[in-house]
């Protein structure tokens, strides 16, 4: 992640660039043979956007900060990448339970 971190602001047209370029049909084939190899099917350079938008909101990223970073131009579009797992939303059910009266 402190790579990643590092390169917030460099290049700012493409989200995953290679030498400042879209990344080409060469490293798309190296990409497949690695989720094939991995034994992971039906993944996307794209669905790293969705996993680290994601993980920026799980992590306490406001909608507004993300929406800068991603380069969104709306708070829709944001939330169409964040998504909230599972565990994430069970972890946060209780932040609203009721506060105790006898602690009053």
């Amino acid at each position: 992640m402190l790579l990643l971190n590092e390169q917030i602001g460099l290049h700012s047209q493409w989200v995953f660039p290679y030498h400042s370029q879209p990344v080409t049909q060469t490293a798309t084939r190296a990409w497949r043979v690695a989720l094939a190899k991995a034994g992971i099917p039906d993944f996307t350079w794209h669905d790293l956007r969705h996993t680290w938008a994601s993980w920026h909101v799980m992590n306490g990223t406001r909608l507004e900060e993300l929406q800068q970073l991603g380069g969104w131009k709306t708070l829709t579009m944001v939330t169409r990448y964040a998504h909230l797992s599972p565990e994430h939303l069970a972890r946060v059910a209780d932040n609203a339970r009721p506060v105790s009266m006898t602690k009053l």
